[in-house]
C-alpha cells in the first residue's frame, strides 16, 4: 500500500478578502486559475488562487484527495492535503477547492479505499454473488503513513462467508476509526426470479375478467332499494275503499 504522498510543489496566489465573489471567481476561470482557501495549523485561513490542472493530477492520482503535496502561497511553503472541491456540474470542470496544512508528526482522520482483489470462490463454484457493503474505511495516522488504499483478498470466500473491517490487512501504524464489526463485503445468494410457465401465461390470458367491484355494488344498492321501499300511505289506501263503496 503506497502512502499518499507527492513530490510535486503547487504554487498558489493569495488573492484580496474584499475580492471574493462570483465576479471574482469568473475572472480567475478566464486567466486559467480557480478560486481556493487554505487553513489549519492553527493559523489563518487565506484566499488564494490555484492552477486547476495541477489540482486535477493530484485528485486524479491512486491517492487522490488523501495525497500530500507542497504548497508554496508567496513567502511561505507548508505540506497541505485538498479536503474539498466543487465541479461544474455540466462541463466538469473544477470551481473551487478547500485545502489544509498538515503538520507531518500529528496524527490525522482521513478516510481510505476499499480495494477487493481476486475473485470469491461462491462467485465461481455457487452461483453466489460478491456484495461489497463498505467501499472506504475512515483511519487515524500520521501524514506519512496514510495508504492510497487497502486491499483485502476474497478468493477463499465462499457463500455464507463474511470480510468486516477488523479483517482489514493493516500496520501498526493505522488505527480504524470506523466500527471494526461493520461488514466490509459478503457472499451471498442470487435472488431467483419467478417465472411464470407457458400454461399458467395461458390460464391467465382466457380467464374470464372479474366483473368490477362498483357495478357489483350498484346492483346491490339497488336490489336492497327495491326491497325496502316504503309502502303506500294508510291515509290515501282509506280513500280508495271509500270510492269503491260509492
Amino acid at each position: 500500500m503506497a502512502t499518499a504522498t507527492a513530490e510535486k510543489l503547487v504554487e498558489a496566489t493569495p488573492r484580496a478578502t474584499e475580492s471574493r465573489g462570483k465576479n471574482e471567481a469568473r475572472r480567475l476561470r478566464v486567466q486559467g486559475k480557480i478560486p481556493a482557501v487554505l487553513y489549519g495549523a492553527k493559523k489563518d485561513s487565506i484566499a488564494v488562487s490555484v492552477d486547476p490542472k495541477q489540482i486535477g493530477r493530484i485528485l486524479h492520482t491512486g491517492a487522490g484527495h488523501n495525497t500530500i503535496f507542497d504548497l508554496k502561497v508567496g513567502s511561505e511553503q507548508t505540506k497541505a492535503m485538498i479536503v474539498d472541491w466543487q465541479y461544474e456540474p455540466i462541463k466538469g470542470s473544477l470551481m473551487h477547492i478547500d485545502m489544509k496544512r498538515i503538520a507531518m508528526d500529528q496524527v490525522l482522520r482521513v478516510k481510505v479505499p476499499i480495494h477487493l482483489i481476486g475473485i470469491a470462490e461462491g462467485v465461481k463454484t455457487q452461483g453466489a454473488l460478491m456484495d461489497q457493503v463498505l467501499r472506504e474505511v475512515e483511519v487515524e495516522c500520521l501524514p506519512t503513513d496514510i495508504p492510497s488504499h487497502i486491499d483485502i483478498d476474497v478468493t477463499a470466500m465462499v457463500f455464507g462467508d463474511v470480510k468486516r473491517v477488523k479483517d482489514l490487512p493493516h500496520a501498526g501504524k493505522l488505527k480504524f476509526v470506523t466500527d471494526e464489526e461493520q461488514t466490509v463485503a459478503h457472499v451471498t445468494a442470487v435472488k431467483e426470479e419467478v417465472v411464470a410457465t407457458p400454461e399458467a401465461a395461458a390460464a391467465d390470458a382466457t380467464a374470464a375478467p372479474a366483473e368490477p367491484e362498483v357495478i357489483k355494488k350498484g346492483k346491490q344498492e339497488t336490489e336492497e332499494g327495491a326491497a325496502a321501499a316504503p309502502a303506500a300511505p294508510e291515509g290515501k289506501a282509506e280513500k280508495g275503499e271509500k270510492k269503491e263503496k260509492k
